[in-house]
């Protein structure tokens, strides 16, 4: 039985430096997890079908760096025994089939295991491995949906709004996979065993939503989306129109940044009503919206640039690579999160 070793390997220079992960091409959170790991020092081995066609390969093409590729035939058992030989000198498996494709192809976790019981087999859907919805096809707005975040998003009066597929794809499901990677690997120190960790994307959506359940156990979230205090209804936290079309981003949620809110709008709080009282919220809407409405919203970014307002601009994707503080810090799609001081991480 082949017991993963780091002799022989290629050396990185993140903190998984010597790790060896095998990814069997998928789909959105699967790439990406294992773009993390690559960036975070790990060899990762992408194991594409052997006629070389991917599923939106343009769509994952900044997901696919640090990648090394071989293409395989896992319905010809020699393809199969080739994945199964690499999997002896491996630390981490991660798969994105429907629950049961790994199993029919002869790759599932107990025939890896066997070949290599030290070996950490991460498997990442949408429904999980279990119940009436394991099998069914779905994508991020379905998995929000079940959850109840995606009713939870969206203006007052209108219908749910699509947050692109960040919160299902990667937060809800490349996120807690990378959890589930690391805390088996974790482990597999003290007790030299692998593990099977079943990432699926309903789970880690519900795992976040533990912050807004308890609001509304504690009388403190409605209903009604657009309504509450984080979800764009109060109006010292949305996004306000600006005289060329442009949005600011508006967060004063604590006092001292309020007061330097309607400093920067050359507003009197003795003249407002009380921002604490929901009810007083349209009328505090109305007067911001005013205010930002009159001037650009550069101007509002240079105003506001330096204090406690909380104030920002809402930038597209082309102006935020060029912002100055993402100059300063290397930030954007193409750097390495999160950052090491001793053992730095650098794009392989």
């Amino acid at each position: 039985m082949g017991i993963a070793t780091t002799e022989g390997r290629p050396r990185g220079t993140g903190p998984l430096s010597g790790l060896r992960v095998v990814e069997l091409a998928a789909i959105g959170p699967v790439p990406f997890a294992c773009m993390v790991l690559a960036d975070l020092g790990a060899e990762v081995i992408r194991v594409d079908r052997a006629d070389g066609r991917r599923s939106f390969e343009e769509w994952h093409r900044e997901l696919d760096r640090g990648r090394r590729h071989v293409a395989l035939d896992l319905k010809n058992p020699d393809g199969v025994a080739e994945l199964l030989s690499l999997l002896e000198s491996s630390d981490v498996l991660v798969e994105g089939f429907r629950p049961g494709v790994a199993e029919r192809l002869g790759i599932g976790p107990e025939v890896c295991l066997a070949r290599n019981p030290a070996l950490v087999y991460a498997r990442m859907t949408g429904w999980g491995q279990d119940g009436p919805l394991a099998t069914s096809p779905g994508h991020d707005i379905n998995y929000l949906a079940l959850t109840g975040a995606l009713d939870a998003i969206g203006e007052a009066g209108g219908p749910p709004v699509v947050p692109v597929n960040l919160l299902g794809d990667f937060g809800g499901g490349s996120m807690f996979l990378l959890a589930g990677v690391l805390a088996a690997l974790y482990e597999r120190e003290s007790t030299g065993a692998g593990r099977v960790v079943d990432a699926a994307i309903v789970d880690g959506v519900g795992a976040m939503l533990g912050m807004l359940v308890g609001m509304r156990s504690a009388g403190q979230w409605r209903h009604e989306r657009g309504t509450n205090l984080l979800d764009g209804g109060a109006p010292f936290y949305t996004c306000y129109a600006c005289a060329d079309g442009g949005y600011v981003a508006v967060g004063a949620l604590e006092e001292r940044f309020y007061a330097a809110l309607l400093d920067g709008l050359g507003l009197d709080a003795a003249a407002l009503p009380d921002r604490d009282d929901p009810r007083n919220w349209p009328a505090l809407r109305r007067t911001f919206a005013n205010c930002f409405v009159g001037r650009s919203r550069d101007h509002w970014a240079r105003l506001f640039e330096g204090t406690e307002a909380c104030v920002t601009p809402v930038l597209s994707a082309a102006e935020a690579a060029s912002h100055p503080h993402h100059q300063a810090r290397g930030s954007g799609p193409a750097a390495v999160a999160p950052r090491f001081v001793r053992t730095p991480a650098q794009l392989p």
